[in-house]
């Protein structure tokens, strides 16, 4: 499979990773901002965005996916996932992990986490599509069920019109049917490289029980935390995670 990949940049390769029901420009800020440094490749995951559907969502296959996309002269790359892109991360680095220089993992930990989007899937599930005129008529069916407007506006990224005719972009069905492995924790044997998890404050993605967890896969991890920032860290305080991603990155590379 050959996921839909954004190239800017020039200099080592960095890959970025979206979360669930987002695509691959949700991370064109620090895109943007590692560009004059790194040649970025910004992916669309499987069943999302502009990349191809699958009947699989689990992350061994995500990550196999995310390699065979990479240009032919990717040996090695740097590596930063958001969300459910954090979790492929870790699964690349724990199946490939001579390849990945150092791992970047924005609020997510590696263990299986209970139900949290039902609601999200359900809510898209009920909109109408065939009866939609406008995209504020989906916005409405969205929100007898959804308050947050800033949460409907992005779920509607994936609303899609072809003619007259509405549907989703992210391949809902499946995501609704394979929502378990969305869950799951990554597994394999421990990736020995640097690893930074940055964490929103104002997030419970990454709880002080997890700590186990990420050094048993991940033994040389540290933790940045963002103050005043949820789960969507990079959209809350942009200046603050790019410049906690840069300053790692070049650590790194120098």
């Amino acid at each position: 499979m050959k996921l839909f990949t954004e190239q800017r940049g020039s200099g080592p390769y960095l890959v970025l990773l979206h979360g669930l029901f987002g695509s691959q420009d949700n991370l064109a800020g620090i895109a943007r901002a590692a560009e004059s440094d790194f040649t970025v490749l910004s992916m669309d995951l499987p069943n999302h965005g502009r990349s191809p559907h699958t009947d699989a969502m689990n992350y061994r296959q995500m990550a196999q996916a995310v390699l065979d996309s990479l240009p032919d002269d990717a040996d090695s790359f740097y590596l930063l996932g958001h969300s459910m892109g954090g979790k492929t991360a870790m699964q690349l680095a724990l199946i490939a992990p001579q390849r990945v220089k150092a791992l970047l993992v924005a609020d997510i930990a590696p263990v299986a986490y209970e139900a949290r989007h039902n609601q999200i899937i359900e809510a898209m599930q009920a909109v109408e599509l065939a009866k939609l005129q406008t995209r504020q008529d989906a916005d409405k069916q969205l929100a007898r069920s959804i308050a947050e407007p800033g949460v409907r506006q992005f779920l509607l990224k994936n609303l899609l019109k072809t003619g007259e005719q509405f549907s989703w972009r992210c391949n809902l069905a499946v995501i609704a049917k394979r929502y378990h492995e969305v869950q799951a924790a990554p597994k394999g044997e421990p990736y020995t490289g640097p690893v930074l998890f940055i964490k929103g404050a104002n997030s419970d993605y990454i709880l002080p029980e997890h700590q186990g967890a990420i050094q048993a896969l991940f033994p040389q991890a540290k933790a940045k935390i963002i103050h005043g920032a949820g789960h969507w860290l990079h959209a809350e305080k942009p200046a603050a995670f790019h410049k906690i991603v840069l300053d790692f990155l070049h650590g790194q590379a120098n």
